[in-house]
C-alpha cells in the first residue's frame, strides 16, 4: 500500500561481533552462481502482468468505499460497521494468511501463488453480491483478504529477481502503481453505479431476479479474475538470485533453504529498523486508507456532491495523480541511490511524509468543494509517494531466501494498520467524538495529520537502524559464501 543501491561496506565491521545466524547454516551451502538479468522487455512485461493483476486486487479491496449508502441502507448498518466490511474484516484475514504465504513464495512457485490466490479472490469479490446482511458480506470480505494475501509477497520477489539493484525501486513503484489505478477505478465504477441507481433502484437478472445496482457491480468486478488469473502462465518463473546451495548424500546439487528460525534470528537482529520502518510506513498507509474511505463520503455531506460526481472527481485524481505520485517516489529513491545515498528509500519516504502537511490539513477545512479538490491532487500525489519505495527497502536489507517472509510481515503490519484501522479511526471519531455525520472532515483531519507527525518520526529515526542493516546484510552473504 515498494534497494537501489548496495552497501559500499564488505565484510564484518571491525570489532562487531560474528552474527548469530551465520553459525547454523550447513557446511555444504554456497552461493549460486551469478547469471546475467533477463532482457529488459520481457521484465516489463512481467510487471505489467503483474501490474494488471494489482490493479484489479484494489478494484475489488475499494470498490466498497463509494457504496457506502446503498450497502449501510440494505443492510442496515452503522458507519463503523461499513468501515470494519471496509477495512478490518479483509485486513485481519489478509495479514495473518499473508505469512504462511510469504514463507510459501520464498520456497515454492510464486506464479502459481499469484493464479490460485487471483481466481480466490474474485470469487468472493463476486459473492459479496450475494450477500444479504452483514455478517454474510463480512464473511464475504474475510475471502477477499485470504486471496489477496498471496499477491505481493511473491510479486516483489519476482520483480527483484527480474531487475538488478539500480533498477528496482522504479520497477516495483510500477507495479505499486497498481494500488491507485485499481483504487481509481474502483470510485469511477462506483459513481458510474450510483449514477445508474439514481435512475434505477432493481436490474432484473437472470436466475438471481430483482438486484439492486450494487450487489451487480460486484459480479462485474470478481468473474472476468476467475478466467483473467490464466494470464499469470504467460509469465515464466524466474530463477532466485543469490541464493545459496547444497549437495545432498547423493550427490545433487539443490538450492538451500534458510530454516525459518534463522529467518526469526535475522529479523530479530535487524528489530530497530524493522519497527521504524514498518511502523513509519504504516502509518502513512493508516492516513491514506483512512482518507481514501471517507473523501468521497466528505464530498458528499459537506459539499452537496452526489455520490456519482464524488467518486468520478476523486477516482480521477486517484487514478492520475496517485499513480504518478508512486512512480516518482520511485524514481526519486533511485536517483537519490545513484548519488550515495544507500538510505534513499527511506528518505524517500520521509521526505514525503513531511511535504504533505500544508495540503492534507487544507482540504478538510476550505469551505468549497472545488477549492478542496484541488487541494486534495498534491495531497494524493505525496500520499501515493511512499508505497513503492517501501516495499523495496525491505528487498534491498534482506538475503534473498527471506525477501517473501520479510515482505509478508511488513504487508502484515502496513495492512493491519493502515486498512484494518484506517478506515475504523475516521469512522468512530464521527460517530463517537464528534457525534455528527457532518463532522466527517474533521475527523479526517484529526487521523491523517497525527497519523503523519508519528510517521515522520518514526521514518527519520529509522534512516541509521536501515544504513546498520545494509552493512549487516553485506556481513551475512560474505559469512555465508
Amino acid at each position: 500500500m515498494l534497494n537501489s543501491s548496495e552497501p559500499h561496506a564488505s565484510g564484518t565491521p571491525a570489532g562487531a561481533p560474528a552474527s548469530p545466524v551465520s553459525e547454523s547454516r550447513p557446511e555444504t551451502a554456497s552461493p549460486l552462481p551469478s547469471e546475467p538479468y533477463p532482457p529488459a522487455g520481457y521484465a516489463w512485461y512481467v510487471v505489467g502482468v503483474l501490474t494488471f493483476v494489482y490493479v484489479f486486487s484494489f478494484i475489488d479491496r475499494q470498490i466498497l468505499n463509494l457504496l457506502v449508502r446503498p450497502i449501510r441502507r440494505d443492510l442496515g448498518i452503522s458507519d463503523t460497521q461499513m468501515s470494519l466490511l471496509m477495512g478490518l474484516s479483509f485486513a485481519v484475514f489478509y495479514t495473518f494468511f499473508g505469512l504462511p504465504l510469504g514463507r510459501w513464495a520464498d520456497l515454492k512457485s510464486r506464479r502459481t501463488l499469484i493464479a490460485a490466490g487471483f481466481a480466490l479472490w474474485s470469487l468472493f469479490t463476486s459473492a459479496c453480491g450475494l450477500a444479504r446482511n452483514f455478517t454474510q458480506m463480512l464473511l464475504m470480505r474475510m475471502g477477499v483478504g485470504v486471496g489477496e494475501a498471496a499477491l505481493s509477497p511473491a510479486a516483489y520477489s519476482i520483480i527483484t529477481d527480474y531487475f538488478p539493484p539500480k533498477r528496482r525501486a522504479t520497477a516495483i513503484s510500477v507495479y505499486s502503481m497498481g494500488i491507485y489505478i485499481g483504487s481509481g477505478l474502483a470510485f469511477i465504477i462506483g459513481g458510474t453505479v450510483a449514477g445508474l441507481a439514481a435512475k434505477q433502484e432493481l436490474w432484473q437478472l437472470p436466475v438471481l431476479g430483482p438486484t439492486r445496482p450494487w450487489q451487480v457491480v460486484f459480479f462485474m468486478v470478481g468473474l472476468p479474475g476467475v478466467l483473467l488469473s490464466l494470464l499469470l502462465y504467460t509469465v515464466r518463473e524466474p530463477k532466485r538470485r543469490d541464493t545459496r546451495k547444497a549437495v545432498t548424500a547423493a550427490g545433487q546439487t539443490v538450492a538451500s533453504p534458510v530454516p525459518f528460525d534463522e529467518v526469526v534470528a535475522y529479523i530479530r537482529q535487524n528489530w530497530a529498523t524493522f519497527l521504524c520502518h514498518n511502523v513509519g510506513f504504516a502509518l502513512l498507509s493508516f492516513s491514506s486508507y483512512g482518507g481514501s474511505a471517507w473523501i468521497p463520503t466528505f464530498f458528499v455531506r459537506k459539499h452537496g456532491w452526489t455520490e456519482a460526481y464524488a467518486g468520478q472527481v476523486y477516482g480521477w485524481i486517484v487514478t492520475i495523480f496517485c499513480t504518478l505520485g508512486i512512480v516518482a517516489g520511485g524514481r526519486v529513491a533511485d536517483w537519490l541511490a545513484e548519488r550515495g545515498y544507500r538510505d534513499a528509500t527511506m528518505r524517500t519516504g520521509l521526505f514525503v511524509s513531511i511535504a504533505w502537511f500544508p495540503f492534507g490539513m487544507l482540504y478538510p477545512l476550505v469551505s468549497d468543494g472545488t477549492t478542496a479538490a484541488w487541494l486534495l491532487i498534491p495531497s494524493a500525489f505525496l500520499t501515493s509517494a511512499p508505497f513503492g519505495v517501501a516495499p523495496a527497502a525491505i528487498q534491498q536489507m534482506m538475503p534473498s531466501e527471506m525477501r517473501g517472509q520479510a515482505s509478508a510481515i511488513y504487508l502484515f503490519v502496513v495492512n493491519l494498520i493502515g486498512l484494518g484501522l484506517g478506515p475504523t479511526a475516521v469512522a468512530m471519531m464521527t460517530d463517537y467524538v464528534f457525534r455528527n455525520d457532518l463532522a466527517v472532515n474533521y475527523s479526517l483531519l484529526v487521523v491523517t495529520t497525527l497519523a503523519h507527525v508519528a510517521s515522520s518520526i518514526l521514518l527519520w529515526s529509522g534512516l541509521k537502524p536501515f544504513r546498520t542493516s545494509l552493512d549487516r546484510l553485506k556481513a551475512w552473504t560474505a559469512s555465508h559464501a
